[in-house]
């Protein structure tokens, strides 16, 4: 390659003199005629000369010109090469940096690579390495150094997760628990993570979706100080190119493993580290006294490199001076066994150095419930100033007594941790009470402020609490930014929760459970939500406060309502009732009978949910307030349209679109534009509800709500299938499908399905549509849904029908009437009714096929439903023409054409004009 860019660079170079020189001669030929002036004559009484440096000029400018053409920077470190744009994969990558701490662990680390290339050159699977040690020997550390080293041979990633092991005042992290936090990790929607009552349902679920995820990849995954091989064994990917190393203070045994034990540091390494890390020249420090100092933090890394900290940050002691306070901390905290005592003595001795206002910053640290935190919850803590936080926080790090974390967040380690809250509870008992009260009051003053954000117009926000304008809460000025910290501080905010249950300060569990409904709504995961609001619920009980109760109650039930749980929805929400009637608070009566409605619509107890939403409209008009009255009547209209009584339909969701958009309620406003284009779908209005459906799409892109888009995009494909378009049906059907199941919203999933079925069913291909329609009809049966069960049974005997399977096909006609007739579905009745009698008429049975397309006629003029009216028509003018012989049924038939062309169905009119035009020929 070098070559032929020399010889390239030559020719190029050689090119350029020719061409000089020739230019030259040529210049000098013509100007012979006269004089140049002042050194441009030297330059022509001495042409060959001139030209010749002139040629070697060029050459070497083109040389260097080709020389910086073929260079380029290098791509830094994981930026994309050509072709990869912003679409492509990303590679994780979340270990924590490497530390200046570790030293040494040759033996170790070769036995480790070793093993790893051993398997991988081999071929074989790369078991799991397991890490084990006491506490403070830099089993972390280790792992960490040597995931750094191994990374380039796991390059699909290298996440971290610490499981809480043997986490002070922590219990261990349960494995579903870390199984939704890698798939969060791994790119996985919230929504779409498994969720439910059963703990080991949920855990084999989240597992299996999680060894899918890394099926066939090469990817480093830490476990970090984990309890248990139960705890662990969940979390290790199915495949054999993983590379799994877990760190424990626990021996964890089992036959797959490589178990690795990480001791203290020898004494040579201990006094190698102590020297690097203290910023004294070796010679500088006396060997004998060093020996001692490492001696007594028992040679753990963790103690060295604190001990080796405090002499580099004061200059003026000496290692024996360093000693002799480390002797004096040791005897005064002497309480742990040997092979701890000198860390917490390094512990004190950095406690003791601290000014008096940071040493009670870092007790308070002992007090908090979460893992990590930032300046504005240590100021909750500390009672101080952000500002005054930020700087114990900062200064503390460099002491070496918390480690900073990702965010701008801190985080101390679990031994100092241990250390801290030990501190603390030498003082009042009151204070640790007190401390997690302020960390509460801190979180609510700043959900208040994200939910101004992500609540609805209109809908009440969980308020403040008293003293929130004292508090300083982080800037929030977009529901991006709330939904990011939000995202940030959950764990920690649910930490809360239970540390204030456990403290028996019940008033605050039940307030920040409200102030996360919000949020946890739309984020789940869901399961997490059901904990916290029967947890809240709990709480109040104790309280006696009824209407915290009800407010808590009444947000399990619309989270079960999500996890379509509709039996356990509707207990809720009744028991969410009966509180609210207690206190008389109309507002949530209100509220909970609105979302029992709604579980009622969606298990198709129409009467249930007509007589809700009505009682719930009388009592919001009462009350004079508008946002509830929209919801109400959006919800009734929805009802209405449900039960075939499209008049009322279109009556409720235009009062309600009304509402919605005096108020801007932009959400409410596409909710009900939907439902609108779904009624005149049915009657008929295709342009006008395809123009409904397009504005409410847009409205959802607008607010980023791809759960409602994907609503939306089916009932565009339903207009598109029936005027004609299907290849813009199967689109729209499959994007929404794409959705749901990203979002793991099932119900509208089995929506989708249904629709595909029926697209696939329309186009020819019955086998594919059979399938389908079988899928979605498991789907609605899982769910509790009569109404998706009804319409999948309709389907599936038209597709059945075709392909012979006769019986099957009644079956499920007959199936499917009977749950429409019980639902009081009377256009999926007439439906049904006309797919039977067409069955029917193939089948050379058309006196009774003529019977079926009568009473579907019936049905459709009942409820003015025209697609049925103008389907029954023409079965009855086929059934006609078919007893009666040519001639007959002609009335029907044009009286189908009429209805058809009316709507815009040209397939259908098509159809029939060819019957007509074949049988008069």
């Amino acid at each position: 390659m070098r070559l032929r860019r020399g010889i390239a660079i030559a020719v190029v170079a050689g090119g350029g003199a020719v061409t000089t020189l020739l230019v030259g001669l040529v210049t000098n030929a013509v100007s012979n005629k006269s004089r140049w002036p002042g050194w441009l004559g030297w330059l022509q009484e001495h042409a060959w000369f001139s030209f010749v440096v002139l040629g070697v000029a060029m050459a070497g400018l083109t040389a260097l010109l080709a020389g910086l053409s073929e260079t380029r920077p290098p791509s830094p470190p994981g930026r994309p090469e050509d072709g990869a744009g912003p679409g492509a994969a990303q590679v994780l990558r979340s270990l924590p940096r490497d530390t200046a701490a570790f030293t040494d662990r040759a033996a170790e680390l070769e036995r480790l690579v070793g093993s790893v290339r051993a398997s991988q050159e081999r071929g074989e699977g790369v078991p799991v390495h397991v890490i084990d040690g006491m506490p403070g020997v830099g089993k972390t550390t280790f792992a960490v150094h040597a995931g750094h080293l191994l990374s380039e041979r796991f390059p699909d990633g290298q996440l971290f997760v610490n499981l809480n092991g043997y986490t002070p005042g922590r219990t261990p992290v349960q494995a579903s628990e870390a199984l939704a936090s890698l798939l969060t990790a791994a790119g996985v929607p919230t929504q779409q993570i498994p969720v439910g009552d059963g703990v080991g349902a949920v855990t084999e679920a989240r597992a299996a979706m999680w060894r899918s995820r890394l099926a066939g990849k090469k990817a480093l995954l830490i476990l970090d100080n984990a309890a248990s091989y139960r705890q662990l064994e969940p979390l290790l990917p199915g495949g054999s190119g993983c590379l799994v190393l877990v760190t424990s203070r626990k021996r964890l045994v089992a036959n797959e493993e490589v178990v690795m034990s990480v001791d203290a540091l020898p004494p040579d390494h201990a006094v190698e580290l102590f020297v690097r890390l203290s910023g004294r020249p070796a010679d500088a420090l006396d060997r004998d006294v060093v020996d001692e100092l490492v001696r007594l933090c028992g040679c753990l890394p963790l103690g060295v490199s604190l001990l080796a900290a405090r002499l580099r940050h004061h200059p003026s002691w000496t290692a024996e001076d360093l000693r002799g306070r480390l002797v004096t901390a040791q005897d005064r905290l002497g309480e742990l066994r040997a092979g701890e005592r000198a860390v917490t003595a390094t512990f004190g001795l950095s406690y003791r150095d601290l000014a008096p206002e940071r040493q009670r910053f870092f007790r308070q640290l002992g007090f908090f419930p979460g893992t990590d935190l930032d300046a504005h919850v240590g100021a909750a803590l500390g009672e101080v100033s952000v500002v005054v936080a930020r700087l114990h926080l900062e200064a503390l790090y460099d002491d070496h007594l918390i480690d900073e974390h990702p965010g701008s967040r801190y985080r101390l380690h679990d031994l100092l941790r241990d250390y801290a809250r030990g501190l603390a509870a030498e003082g009042d008992s009151m204070d640790h009470a007190q401390a997690v009260q302020r960390v509460c009051t801190y979180y609510l003053a700043a959900l208040a402020v994200a939910n101004e954000h992500i609540v609805r117009s209109g809908a009440a926000v969980p308020p403040a609490p008293d003293g929130a304008s004292r508090v300083e809460t982080p800037v929030l000025e977009s529901r991006t930014d709330a939904l990011s910290w939000l995202e940030t501080e959950r764990a920690t905010i649910l930490a809360c929760v239970r540390r204030a249950n456990g403290l028996a300060l019940y008033a605050l569990v039940a307030r920040l459970a409200a102030a996360m409904a919000p949020f946890l709504r739309q984020a789940g995961p869901w399961d997490q939500a059901v904990a916290l609001h029967r947890t809240a619920a709990e709480a109040a009980r104790h309280t006696g406060d009824q209407r915290a109760r009800g407010d808590a109650l009444a947000e399990l039930g619309v989270v079960r309502r999500f996890m379509a749980a509709y039996p356990q929805a509707i207990e809720a929400l009744n028991d969410a009732v009966t509180a609210y009637e207690a206190v008389d608070d109309r507002r949530g009566k209100a509220e909970a009978l609105n979302q029992l409605g709604i579980v009622w619509y969606l298990t198709a107890d129409n009467e249930d949910a007509a007589r809700a939403q009505t009682e719930a409209l009388a009592l919001y008009r009462e009350l004079g307030y508008r946002l509830g009255q929209a919801n109400a009547l959006a919800d009734l209209g929805m009802t209405h349209r449900q039960m075939s009584r499209f008049d009322a339909a279109v009556e409720a969701q235009t009062e309600a679109l009304s509402i919605y958009r005096e108020l801007g309620d932009r959400y409410g406003e596409a909710n009900s534009l939907r439902d609108l284009g779904v009624v005149h779908s049915l009657m008929g209005a295709y342009d006008l509800a395809a123009r409904h459906h397009q504005e409410a799409f847009d409205i959802y892109l607008e607010l980023d709500d791809r759960v409602h888009q994907a609503y939306a995009l089916n009932e565009l494909g339903v207009v598109r299938r029936l005027t004609g378009d299907i290849e813009a049906a199967r689109t729209a059907h499959s994007q929404a499908l794409t959705h749901f199941t990203e979002l793991g919203e099932r119900f509208g999933r089995a929506n989708s399905i249904r629709h595909l079925g029926v697209v696939e069913r329309v186009t020819g291909d019955a086998a594919e549509a059979i399938r389908l329609l079988e899928e979605a009809l498991g789907a609605y049966r899982e769910l509790g849904s009569r109404g998706g069960e009804a319409a999948s049974l309709s389907e599936l005997g038209v597709a059945r029908g075709i392909v012979g399977e006769r019986d099957g096909a009644i079956e499920a006609f007959q199936r499917g009437l009977e749950i429409l007739r019980g639902l009081g579905d009377r256009c999926g009745e007439a439906e049904a009714l006309s797919h039977w009698g067409m069955l029917l008429l193939t089948s050379d049975e058309p006196t009774a096929a003529r019977r079926h397309f009568g009473q579907a006629l019936t049905l459709a003029r009942d409820i003015r439903c025209p697609l049925e009216e103008a389907r029954a028509l023409e079965g009855i003018g086929r059934c006609d023409w078919t007893v009666d012989g040519p001639g007959h049924g002609v009335s029907s038939l044009r009286a189908a054409v009429t209805v058809y062309r009316r709507l815009g169905v040209s397939a259908a009119v098509d159809d029939i004009e060819r019957l007509l035009v074949s049988r008069s020929g």
